[in-house]
């Protein structure tokens, strides 16, 4: 991301990176003074966008403003011995086709799939000696119905049907997130022959609607509806809905009973792994290793990535196009294309030329929404968490469930409407909703023997607090503690084990890794700002106003989470742009 930035710059393979020798960068970690194409961040889809045109011969540099790789999709070791996602956490949603394309196999990636992956303990007392009860989910249907059946037997049988109408809107909804968004601008400014040609990018659209048929309607509501109206009609018992409620509020700024939360778990529920629908893993080494494989891809044709290197600002010359970017330390590096992977925020409002936007459009850049509820909490503990409705083996070897994402203060969806309304007073979530991983379950490399890395993605703390306060080490500690007495509930002597934390507010996640407000997808995965109104209306296709400046991040089709598809589609656009120039 492009904010501020310090030193002269080193090319990544250097001597911060021992493993990385092997990679290509400019003697004396200084840039060329041009290339074909710039890229603006080192975030997962700006590594992908680099990676798709240097394997294409457009010589590709990706600059980066951080000491590390990856953006949001990073491994940081805050505390000595135990390697966090600091970020981002697990993979799901990234394009099959990118694996293939970029060979990331062979590039290093390896993945720990989950099975089961979601776990909700209830907080209650057991009965003639039995412990609480769970709800454990996983890839056995018929397994995941005798869990549900603790609840409700209509449910139960009612589950796979729900699956199966999840699955078909999926299916139907996936084409769209390979291609640009239809280019509405286009058909009114463009000759007829290119309006012809523009009616090709309509097919996804109508495939999507022949394969919804005559269930279009319903369909519609999934994305319209709060996603508590949709599960009401499927399911009669809270704590499954309130853990399936999860994927259509997480990162976002909304209840379960807010109109449209149901798109945001479509976007969660649409990813799989290695073939497997809907599955979610862990990335060997932690997320970070996924953004150096693509690098390793992108360097293996030629690109160069450079750390510690902000871009100031972006050049254009007299005629209105890009003729490349000025870095922080002044170096002028000249290039056909800028592609940003930073922000709509950054990208429009603090790297380009204003006089170059049209009339409007940055208010428009301005005004999206960015709220954001998370605030991520990275902690080392020295054993496994307890819970009272799984309790550990004598060994403390990992059990299933302490591989899968675990939802607390989840058993109803009133829970997660009351801790989002605490938010919206300005203050965090007196019972905050907490999402629980232990990738170290699975991968023993990012922790010392016998203890591990928890990940708590927890929601909902507002970016402004209530009453003039601040997001101070008081507050933040204070909150973090709240979090803590939440878990202590689930698995007692969790405090005990917590030997270091790391806590990151949405004003943390905004200075360390430029995500706006904190928001995880850059800007709101609402319906007014998806498809044809990612960023805003007129400007989806990645093409910018300013000819030649592309944005390739989250911020554009087809929104956040580790899924590549921005950086991928754009690189597409740019391709096509580049060949059509000559």
């Amino acid at each position: 991301m492009a904010a501020s930035g310090r030193g002269l710059g080193r090319a990544w393979g250097a001597s911060r990176c021992p493993a990385w020798r092997h990679a290509h960068w400019e003697a004396g970690g200084r840039p060329r003074p041009e290339y074909d194409a710039v890229v603006i961040g080192a975030g997962h889809n700006g590594l992908v966008a680099a990676a798709y045109l240097q394997r294409l011969g457009v010589n590709t540099v990706v600059f980066e403003r951080r000491h590390v790789i990856g953006g949001a999709a990073v491994t940081e070791e805050i505390i000595p011995g135990f390697k966090f996602s600091r970020a981002s956490y697990l993979l799901s949603l990234l394009r099959p086709q990118i694996y293939t394309d970029l060979e990331l196999k062979k590039h290093g990636l390896r993945l720990h799939l989950r099975n089961p992956y979601s776990f909700t303990p209830m907080l209650e007392e057991g009965t003639g000696g039995n412990v609480p009860r769970s709800l454990l989910l996983g890839t056995d249907m018929t397994q995941n119905q005798k869990q549900i059946a603790q609840f409700s037997q209509k449910d139960a049988q009612a589950f796979p049907r729900y699956e199966e109408f999840m699955n078909r809107l999926v299916s139907a909804i996936d084409p769209l997130l390979d291609a640009a968004p239809v280019d509405t601008a286009a058909f009114q400014r463009g000759s007829m022959l290119q309006r012809l040609k523009l009616l090709s990018t309509l097919k996804p659209l109508l495939k999507a609607g022949r394969t919804l048929g005559a269930q279009l309607p319903q369909y519609y509501q999934v994305f319209t509806a709060p996603i508590t109206k949709v599960l009401d009609q499927w399911f009669e018992s809270e704590p499954l809905k309130a853990t399936l409620a999860t994927d259509a509020v997480i990162g976002a700024m909304t209840s379960p009973r807010t109109p449209g939360s149901g798109y945001v778990l479509l976007h969660h529920v649409m990813g799989g792994l290695e073939g497997i629908q809907g599955a979610w893993g862990y990335v060997q080494g932690g997320m970070g290793a996924l953004s150096e494989a693509i690098a390793r891809s992108a360097i293996a044709h030629g690109a160069s990535i450079f750390t510690e290197k902000t871009v100031a600002r972006v050049q254009v010359n007299g005629e209105g196009h890009v003729r490349g970017v000025v870095l922080q330390d002044g170096l002028e590096v000249r290039s056909r294309v800028v592609l940003s992977s930073a922000s709509p925020q950054i990208t429009f409002l603090k790297l380009t030329p204003q006089e170059w936007l049209p009339e409007g459009f940055a208010e428009r850049i301005a005004q999206l929404d960015t709220q954001s509820p998370v605030t991520k909490i990275n902690v080392a503990v020295d054993r496994l968490p307890n819970f009272l409705a799984a309790p550990n083996t004598p060994t403390g070897q990992p059990l299933p469930h302490h591989q899968c994402s675990i939802h607390l203060n989840c058993e109803d969806t009133l829970l997660l409407h009351q801790a989002f309304e605490d938010a919206m007073d300005g203050l965090p979530s007196h019972r905050p909703m907490i999402e629980l991983c232990i990738p170290s379950s699975l991968d023993p490399t990012l922790a010392p023997p016998g203890c591990h890395v928890v990940s708590l993605f927890t929601q909902y703390t507002p970016y402004t607090l209530a009453g003039g306060k601040v997001w101070d080490e008081q507050e933040k500690n204070a909150y973090a503690d709240k979090v803590l007495d939440c878990i202590e509930a689930y698995a007692p002597g969790f405090k005990g084990s917590v030997v270091g934390r790391d806590i990151l507010t949405p004003p943390d996640l905004e200075r360390i890794f430029g995500l706006p407000g904190g928001n995880i997808f850059h800007c709101a995965m609402t319906l007014d700002q998806l498809y044809f109104a990612r960023p805003v209306p007129l400007h989806s296709s990645y093409c910018c106003p300013l000819q030649g400046l592309y944005l390739c991040g989250s911020g554009a089709h087809p929104g956040g989470g580790v899924m590549g598809a921005a950086g991928r589609n754009a690189a597409q656009v740019v391709l096509q742009d580049l060949k059509s120039a000559g």
